[in-house]
């Protein structure tokens, strides 16, 4: 009997630290950053999806709704860093981002490796050419059907992947750092056309304002893409609870006016789920 009220106690015991500790270990990390007073986040800088000012500000549609959801979480603030697509998930994945806020698109492969919010930014792929599209290009296979043709697209997005599976040669495909770099090696003639969404592509071209240039959009046979708010695995309760902020903004209608004025639709992230984009087949 003494042994048996000595195992219950011991429970009791036990039981009593439990309800003391967080339900699951990842609820400290919003703690965490409430008290640092902001939120790592790791972006492309490529507007519109995220933008870097010349006085370091850090805007675009993903940041812009990142910071106002972390703001209602209790986080005051985000730090940006810049970071290549095919770097964010790792940087990510060894803590030295809390967030990707980035146009960093839901397949099914990235869902496996990253906690995605629900639907923050939807967009469609384009290509930027020469005026009058020279070699006739209108989807990806058309790059890969011509011999000489090469593509420059952003290393580890999903424009190269695109380029890669529609038969594009690796030594074709132009891994391209920025924008700027794009917009500069198409105008030189060192490559034969820049891909990245269609918003990103219009954004660079309203800025070059250069006539010499034609946008081909949507690329015929690519896929519509969402992006989310991409979080550590292990971290699904700050993901749940930026979810939560996520849902109150597109409900309000405060999601729409942050992100229309970029050019996004609000209606297009609310029109699928987390869901639905992770079990994709494309």
């Amino acid at each position: 009997m003494k042994h048996f009220m000595t195992m219950a106690a011991g429970a009791t015991a036990l039981m009593a630290v439990l309800a003391a500790a967080p339900a699951s270990a990842d609820e400290a990390k919003l703690e965490t950053l409430k008290a640092q007073g902001f939120a790592r986040i790791a972006i492309a800088n490529e507007p519109p999806f995220t933008a870097v000012g010349a006085d370091g500000k850090v805007s675009g549609a993903a940041p812009d709704v990142a910071r106002e959801i972390f703001k209602r979480l209790g986080v005051d603030d985000v730090v940006a860093s810049i970071s290549e697509y095919g770097a964010m998930i790792p940087g990510l994945q060894a803590g030295r981002h809390d967030a990707v806020t980035a146009g960093l698109f839901m397949k099914p492969e990235r869902c496996a490796a990253v906690a995605y919010s629900e639907p923050v930014l939807c967009d469609a792929e384009a290509m930027l050419v020469k005026k009058g599209n020279p070699k006739g290009f209108k989807s990806y296979a058309d790059v890969a059907n011509d011999q000489s043709a090469t593509i420059g697209a952003p290393g580890g997005g999903t424009e190269e992947k695109l380029a890669l599976e529609a038969g594009v040669p690796r030594d074709r495909v132009i891994v391209v750092p920025d924008g700027q770099s794009g917009l500069k090696m198409l105008q030189d003639g060192r490559i034969d056309a820049y891909s990245l969404p269609v918003l990103s592509i219009n954004d660079l071209v309203k800025k070059a304002n250069d006539p010499n240039l034609e946008v081909i959009a949507p690329v015929q046979g690519a896929p519509v893409y969402c992006d989310g708010a991409a979080f550590k695995k292990g971290d699904e309760a700050l993901r749940d609870a930026f979810d939560v902020e996520l849902a109150k903004l597109k409900e309000s209608g405060e999601f729409a006016k942050i992100i229309e004025p970029y050019g996004f639709s609000a209606a297009a992230a609310m029109s699928t789920s987390r869901e639905k984009l992770c079990a994709a087949s494309n």
